[in-house]
């Protein structure tokens, strides 16, 4: 059996396990775990403070500093509310594509880097060749987040890392950060007869989304010159505002969802402290003139730091030549190599699959993408020996 045929094989394995963020992706990794421990890998499986969610980190070769990092995530987000044709966690295919909730975003890399760990394991490898399975990518990074300290509490510190996101097989040296927040709002009730009262929890979230929507116009105007990003300067979106039941009452509680993605690390000190202060100065003062126990907290829901664009990236470097590629690119989307960036590795993302197709119903990945990840892959080898 080919590898591009064992790979299809164990993707179709991958996408029937339900790893749904808000779900337990541990049968997946356990599953994960007893082939690295059948390839003779050093194994160390990172578990949630309920157990119910892990990470997996595994290294084939010698036990030296450095060496390269193939990295993924295990979760898939919901197919609730989409229209299916297939069956979301069975892999079914035509003749050019396999369908299936994660089969690009990104079980399609993960499996591809499984089945090539066994080629690496038969190499006489003079480096290590690393291999890290994360959980909840999609609901903030938090399993990378968890597993980075526990890796430099190992000493364990690849010099090079490739995050195997649907990027077409491209190369893409920098991205955005993403910045989520849930920001609440505590009034006083009342009669709505009477609007001074009481505090109208509503009624601040709405001063507050105008003054994200301000930051809006702010973020356009500092857009870095040589921005290499579309847009190119630091977006921010509003995706929820809730809060009242009724016509006649005043509002107690609301809530505001929203988000911001980074493009430099200015922008993202920029809208917390503008934010910060226009809530100590204005809103808080206001409120609680009326009502002292009136409130306003911000829930980080996940802060996940971007991939800046590196002059020298010995990673870039390395998959542009397996590739051919002759340059890198960016893109806006996030994903974990920021987080792997911080930590002094050089950090490209590149993987089967368009994003294009990730999130939605009939999820599906090219399986000459593929086929294509597969051969860059085995190509690795021959940098590990």
């Amino acid at each position: 059996m080919t590898a591009l045929a064992r790979t299809v094989e164990l993707l179709g394995d991958l996408i029937a396990f339900p790893t749904i963020s808000s779900h337990s992706n541990t049968a997946m990794i356990d599953a994960l775990a007893s082939r690295f421990d059948d390839l003779g890998a050093r194994c160390h499986v990172f578990a949630d403070d309920d157990g119910s969610k892990a990470s997996l980190f595994a290294t084939l070769g010698p036990e030296e500093q450095g060496g390269i990092m193939l990295s993924g995530h295990t979760d898939v987000v919901p197919v609730d509310g989409q229209t299916w044709t297939r069956p979301p966690f069975e892999m079914t295919s035509d003749d050019a594509q396999l369908f299936g909730r994660g089969a690009c975003d990104m079980k399609g890399f993960v499996a591809a880097a499984v089945i090539m760990a066994q080629h690496y394991a038969a190499l006489p490898l003079r480096r290590p060749i690393h291999f890290a399975f994360t959980h909840d990518e999609e609901v903030g990074c938090l399993g990378a987040q968890a597993m980075i300290p526990e890796l430099q509490r190992l000493g364990l510190s690849p010099e090079m890392a490739i995050i195997g996101e649907p990027t077409e097989m491209r190369v893409i040296e920098g991205h955005k950060g993403c910045c989520e927040y849930t920001t609440r709002f505590r009034g006083l009730a009342g009669h709505g007869s009477d609007p001074a009262a009481g505090v109208n929890a509503a009624e601040y979230a709405v001063r507050y989304v105008a003054r994200l929507m301000a930051l809006r116009e702010d973020l356009r105007a500092r857009a870095p010159r040589n921005s290499r990003f579309e847009p190119p300067e630091t977006t921010l979106n509003i995706g929820r505002i809730e809060g009242g039941f009724m016509h006649n009452v005043i509002v107690e509680q609301a809530e505001v969802d929203w988000e911001f993605r980074p493009v430099q690390r200015s922008d993202f000190d920029h809208v917390r402290s503008t934010l910060n202060n226009f809530v100590e100065t204005e809103l808080l003062p206001a409120m609680r003139a009326v009502h002292p126990a009136a409130d306003i907290t911000t829930e980080v829901m996940g802060e996940v730091v971007g991939l800046e664009p590196m002059t020298e990236n010995a990673a870039r470097d390395l998959i542009a030549g397996l590739l051919g590629a002759n340059g890198a690119d960016v893109v806006p989307f996030g994903t974990e190599a920021g987080l792997f960036q911080q930590t002094g590795m050089d950090v490209i993302v590149c993987g089967p699959g368009s994003i294009e197709q990730a999130h939605k119903a009939d999820e599906f990945i090219r399986l000459d993408q593929l086929q294509q990840c597969v051969g860059m892959l085995e190509r690795l080898g021959q940098r590990l020996i």
